[in-house]
């Protein structure tokens, strides 16, 4: 049988200091209606603005995942993420009276013990998981990051951390079923190195740290008056340990618990793919960062799945979104390289282009005379122009702009075409355009028949 969403049976709250702002705020978990995900709400901010908790809304992710949309953020939201999927709730409204998440002791216990308390309804909607089919990559070798997930018929997870630390070693954790995560994973709290808490103190984070919410690794032994000048700025006396280990203010849960944290930090960042996952995951060394990154490159994989499911309608009796005329205001290209006859749909993450080939095109003198066939790098370009066309749209006086390709991947070609083809040319923002950087997926049909698909990067620079 098919397995249903569920959602909380009612609402529940927590209230506790923020890990880096300090601030005293409640979270409220709340019942949320078939296929709604995660979502949070500020409702301390005027409108009450809701946020997507979904990949391409991370803009920070450097001690913990910031999410940002609708002019609001939310931070440190892993922890919170992390129990939700762990107890199997889909769908939930995350109501924030502030700009973080509590870190109620540091770890996903408080959160999924206040699940548990609320209860659990199932709906009427089948469970929509994302269903690996093949490996996808995120690496990062100058730091010794791999994170990859690999077909599986369920969700596991196998971490390795290495922080080149004689007290931490090397440390392995391993989530085989979800069934183990309370018991296994949700009370292992996140983990700070001694030397590391004045510099980020100073930098206005861990304003809410007490040494209560965090286990301090010290590397080396250290001076009783530095411990206490530490413990003091923490507001927590009575620490006297200073030989190297871990401080005297905790004892470890698990002797791997930095690792098993790692584990959860990643539950809490691959929620943001939206869907539940069955694959089997093995991280060497993750973080916020990589792993946000790996949850861009499924909701990627999950945004292609779903546009190939549309083939776009082609009415030629419908006036133009731009004509030629229009084109050549916005793209420098001129005959024989201008590949775009006429725009059709234009929205701020889409573009539908349209063009015509005839037999005199100069390509086909060439390629080939007896069977004339249009090369695919020719395919690839009018994508391309249509792309460009997408990005320039949403940026002042495009004509003062020029975009240029910087990648091009998982390219496939399908099914060739011929002189007399109308091919119909859609590209869609994969990701949005950040730093003069977008990443789009383009597709060429001609009718029915798919003829050339794949990802491409781009660079919007200013003209000289």
């Amino acid at each position: 049988m098919s397995e249903k969403q569920r959602t909380l049976a009612k609402e529940i709250s927590l209230t506790g200091k923020g890990l880096h702002t300090g601030i005293d705020v409640t979270i409220t978990f709340k019942p949320a209606p078939a296929n709604h995900g995660y979502k949070f709400r500020r409702t301390d901010l005027p409108g009450k603005p809701l946020i997507d908790a979904l990949a391409e809304n991370v803009t920070d992710a450097s001690r913990g995942t910031t999410l940002t949309q609708n002019n609001a953020s939310v931070a440190t939201i892993e922890h919170a993420l992390a129990a939700l999927n762990g107890m199997r709730v889909d769908n939930a409204l995350i109501e924030l009276n502030g700009p973080e998440a509590p870190i109620m002791g540091g770890a996903a216990w408080k959160f999924t013990e206040a699940i548990k308390t609320a209860g659990f309804v199932e709906q009427k909607d089948v469970r929509n998981y994302f269903i690996v089919k093949q490996k996808i990559a995120f690496s990062d070798e100058e730091n010794g990051v791999d994170l990859m997930i690999y077909p599986d018929d369920h969700l596991s997870i196998n971490v390795l951390i290495d922080y080149n630390s004689r007290i931490l070693g090397n440390q392995y954790a391993i989530l085989d079923s979800l069934d183990d995560f309370e018991k296994e994973i949700c009370k292992s709290r996140t983990f700070v190195f001694f030397h590391e808490l004045e510099s980020l103190y100073n930098k206005g984070m861990i304003r809410g740290g007490d040494l209560d919410n965090a286990v301090v690794i010290l590397e080396k032994e250290v001076e009783k008056s530095e411990i206490d000048r530490i413990a003091r700025l923490f507001n927590r006396p009575g620490i006297n340990k200073h030989t190297a280990g871990i401080l005297n203010n905790t004892e470890l849960r698990y002797p791997n618990e930095p690792a098993r944290h790692k584990l959860l930090d990643l539950m809490g960042d691959l929620a943001l793919v939206g869907r539940p996952i069955k694959g089997k995951v093995v991280a060497t060394r993750p973080g916020h960062y990589a792993n946000t990154r790996l949850a861009k490159l499924i909701r990627q994989e999950i945004k292609k799945a779903n546009l190939k499911k549309e083939i776009p309608v082609y009415d030629p009796t419908l006036p133009p979104v731009y004509t030629i005329e229009d084109i050549k205001k916005r793209l420098p290209h001129r005959h024989p390289f201008l590949l775009v006859d006429k725009i059709i749909f234009l929205d701020e993450t889409c573009v539908v282009g349209i063009k015509n080939v005839t037999f005199d095109e100069p390509f086909f003198q060439g390629h080939f005379p007896d069977e004339p066939v249009m090369p695919g790098v020719i395919l690839v370009e009018a994508l391309a122009q249509s792309g460009g066309l997408l990005v320039l749209s949403n940026v002042n006086e495009p004509e003062k702009y020029s975009t240029y390709f910087l990648k091009i991947d998982k390219l496939k070609f399908k099914h060739k075409v011929v002189p007399g083809d109308t091919i119909i040319l859609r590209m869609e923002l994969v990701e949005p355009l950040r730093r003069g950087i977008v990443t789009m997926f383009g597709q060429a049909f001609v009718g029915d028949h798919l003829v050339v698909e794949g990802e491409m990067t781009a660079q919007v620079i200013k003209n000289k």
